[in-house]
């Protein structure tokens, strides 16, 4: 059991044995390193300016992808390299005679700047594109930009840089050192598990699910922190100490993404950003839905496990894997047991979780050739916004009659729920006949009751609960079901979603 964290820091390894629990990697930044070029702004995630690249392994290959700082803890860097803004110079020589990044210096040339304060995290994020394997087209840099403020700029000129720095992509020297930086990091990779504290508080990051277990049925008072998007503001926000922190990252089985014939097997450790491409083959709705979840900032920490764990009755992924008959496989020391999602759920703030057990994977259904599949999200900003309802609905059909049906709502009760009588209330309805759609649109009155509260009033919960069961019902028909039940889909819920065959 190693009792240090280690990680990169400008090619050269860090070692800390003293970490507190509760230490914020940009406090460490800041207050140990006085690597000030960081800044803190709201200190919950949500305006970027504290962005930092985490560079890891992905498949044996370096990977960077942006985080936010002031809520990810220090001890959660284990095995990873950082880097600041105040990283990005060429040399120690350059950054004395102020020779800039490829993204800096187009920042500088297209004035994409003006107080600066949001800057250094806007050109983390841009770096993190810079080295991504991906084209940046303007979509592309708008979605990595929405979890970037900038208030005095406006976006024009820094969107006018990322196509200019992030296109074509020169080398840098995280390129030509990249082989060196990988070595390293795999020197890191020890499969040793991290231990810093004592029994009554401390920071630990098993290695293997057997040591997760162990220590989590000795401590079951732990709290178990995935990408800490949430355990992130209980400290900064809710100023909580949280004298025991288990850190699942480092679990190498809880990482795993498995892709069979008939369902996907999703690791609970898996973030967002690695989930979105193999959830997406399910259906294109899926991968909007993760698209539209915070940032990608917070794509790149947080869990699906993580946040079907948290039990939020307004958590964008339950209620999609819910209409999918997701099941839930927990563990408790050396056993293990699996119930369907929905029934994980009990009441608000309570799941089906017994002391010392936590969740280990997911087991999402594939969809069968018969059956389609819709998924929406109504928030009041359209990015990084937390859903005042979402709505996910699976329909089996024989030509165009409705044969099954499996729809969830968040957002319109304690838990994420299914609608059970508007289920069967649409069992039997033709799709080519709206006139016969009536009866089960007004059954969603009798399985909820939602509630006003500062995202939604009740009335307008249920009238926008109404209105995407109608929504999901006519793309549906209008998409042209063929004699095999089978369905082409038409224009969704994106001008610019123009979708194939299922």
């Amino acid at each position: 059991m190693r009792q240090s964290v280690k990680f990169l820091r400008d090619g050269e390894v860090v070692e800390l044995d003293n970490v507190d629990p509760n230490e914020t990697l940009l406090d460490y930044l800041r207050l140990r390193e006085g690597s000030c070029g960081t800044k803190e702004g709201c200190g919950e995630g949500d305006c970027g300016a504290c962005s930092v690249a985490i560079g890891s392994l992905k498949d044996g290959k370096l990977e960077y992808q942006a985080v936010n700082s002031c809520i990810q803890l220090l001890g959660m860097m284990d095995g990873k390299e950082i880097i600041t803004v105040d990283d990005l110079s060429d040399s120690s020589q350059a950054r004395r005679s102020g020779e800039l990044h490829p993204v800096q210096d187009a920042m500088l040339r297209h004035h994409g700047s003006q107080c600066g304060f949001c800057t250094p995290g806007i050109v983390m994020s841009l770096f993190t594109l810079y080295h991504a394997e991906i084209e940046a087209d303007r979509n592309t840099i708008n979605d990595q930009l929405a979890g970037n403020l900038c208030r005095c700029t406006g976006y024009r000129p820094i969107i006018d840089a990322a196509l200019e720095s992030c296109t074509g992509k020169a080398e840098d020297r995280f390129r030509e050192d990249a082989k060196a930086r990988t070595t390293k990091l795999n020197e890191l990779d020890d499969k040793e598990d991290l231990f810093i504290g004592n029994e009554a508080k401390f920071f630990a990051a098993p290695a293997s699910t057997e040591t997760l277990a162990s220590l989590y049925e000795k401590h079951p008072d732990a709290v178990i922190v995935a990408g800490a998007t949430d355990v992130g503001l209980w400290i900064t926000k809710q100023l909580r100490d949280l004298p025991k922190i288990i850190h699942i990252g480092r679990v190498t089985e809880l990482q795993n993404i498995i892709d069979n014939k008939g369902e996907i097997i999703i690791g609970a450790g898996v973030t967002y950003a690695h989930a979105k491409e193999t959830l997406a083959t399910i259906d294109p709705d899926v991968a909007e839905i993760i698209r539209r979840i915070g940032s990608t900032q917070v794509r790149a920490s947080g869990t699906i496990g993580g946040n079907i764990a948290n039990g939020s009755p307004i958590g964008d992924s339950p209620p999609l894997l819910i209409a999918l008959n997701a099941r839930l496989t927990l563990q408790k020391g050396t056993q293990s047991r699996e119930i369907d999602l929905e029934n994980f759920f009990i009441d608000y703030g309570k799941q089906d979780r017994k002391e010392g057990e936590f969740v280990s994977k997911i087991r999402v259904p594939k969809l069968a050739e018969n059956e389609v599949f819709r998924s929406y999200k109504i928030s009041k900003r359209f990015d990084q916004d937390i859903s005042a309802l979402l709505a996910a609905f699976r329909l089996t059909l024989d030509n165009s009659k409705i044969t099954q049906a499996r729809i969830a709502y968040g957002g319109m009760a304690g838990t994420p729920k299914r609608a059970e009588l508007t289920q069967k209330a649409l069992i039997g309805i033709d799709l080519n006949a709206p006139e016969t759609w009536e009866n089960a649109v007004q059954t969603l009155e009798q399985d909820f009751t939602p509630l006003s509260d500062m995202r939604a009033s009740a009335d307008y919960r249920m009238e926008a609960a109404k209105g995407l069961l109608i929504k999901a019902l006519h793309e549906i028909s209008n998409g042209k079901v063929d004699q095999q039940g089978k369905q082409t889909r038409v224009i969704g819920a994106r001008a610019n979603d123009v979708r194939e065959a299922v």
